[in-house]
């Protein structure tokens, strides 16, 4: 999954700026952006976003100024192959091609960026194609096009407004996961324990069920209630959510399975919960533990694509 909501952001906020769009469009070996990243350029020198970590961006904010100021979109390879590759290359040892396109109506027209904001507000994932022929991308998908799907931001639903939910708040911000809490419990979920974030005290299945899970969300359960922490994982797994935990002993999730498998879910259904939840790195606290979900959950997302 690609990161560029910043970039989209940065292309509305400079509308009508005369700007170029380079995207990576091929990645071989250790290539230290996935396929689809982009780095917008404005034509003051200004740029958003990363197509090689920091490798490669010189040369193609050079190629970016060429674009913008009226060279045809084109496409160029970035490697180890010759001496030069440490000064204008990977030494990582990948390959990355990357597009660099003008942002007109006969590159990447401005109002896609429109679109792709309004489908990420609503939920929804959205895919552009590109022809590489013309550099021109259009909406949908188009049979030979570079094809880059933008999926709506990750967010992170916490059942249970516990201690380890507020250092999992912290954690979740600082990758760019958006948190919720959700607790039907007044007394946990309060401002002052959780300043600044979303909180929801429905029941969890209707708060869950109101968002909408699909891939990019995940959605934890802390709350050692079975009363609240069973609604909310029945909510999960009746939707196509993208990384589903639940905080306890083995001995608790063997229970948990029992009471889903009554509740209706067979097996490869109740394989999708990570429990107990997150990665085994030893954790002791609440901070380790809420570091141990986060990993997982990471690894959870990138599985996924």
């Amino acid at each position: 999954m690609n990161d560029n909501g910043a970039v989209i952001r940065k292309a509305i906020e400079w509308r009508g700026a005369p700007m170029a769009l380079a995207t990576v469009i091929s990645t071989w070996g250790s290539a230290p952006r996935p396929r689809g990243s982009h780095m917008l350029v404005h034509q003051d020198g200004r740029l958003e976003g990363s197509i090689s970590g920091g490798c490669v961006e010189t040369d193609v904010l050079q190629r970016a100024a060429e674009v913008i100021a009226g060279r045809p979109a084109h496409v160029h390879s970035y490697g180890v192959a010759d001496g030069d590759a440490w000064e204008v290359g990977l030494p990582c040892g990948g390959e990355i091609a990357v597009l660099v396109q003008p942002v007109t109506d006969s590159g990447f027209a401005p109002h896609l960026f429109d679109r792709i904001a309004a489908a990420s507000e609503g939920g929804r994932a959205l895919t552009l194609a590109t022809d590489l022929a013309t550099g021109r991308t259009h909406e949908g998908i188009v049979e030979g096009g570079f094809l880059n799907r933008y999926d709506p931001p990750r967010q992170l639903l916490i059942v249970g407004a516990v201690q380890i939910a507020q250092s999992l708040v912290s954690l979740a911000q600082a990758i760019d996961v958006r948190p919720v809490v959700i607790d039907p419990r007044g007394r946990f979920l309060t401002e002052e324990r959780f300043p600044g974030v979303e909180l929801d005290d429905r029941w969890p299945d209707e708060a869950i069920a109101a968002r909408h899970p699909g891939e990019s969300t995940a959605i934890v359960t802390l709350s050692h209630d079975i009363k609240i922490d069973d609604p909310a994982l029945i909510a999960a797994l009746n939707a196509p959510t993208g990384y589903i935990a639940a905080l306890g002993s083995r001995r608790s999730h063997a229970a948990r399975i029992g009471r889903l498998t009554a509740a209706g879910f067979d097996a490869d259904a109740l394989a999708r919960i990570d429990g107990p939840a997150g990665l085994d790195i030893g954790a002791i606290g609440p901070a380790e533990i809420a570091l141990s979900i986060t990993a997982g959950m990471v690894t959870g997302f990138n599985a996924r694509g």
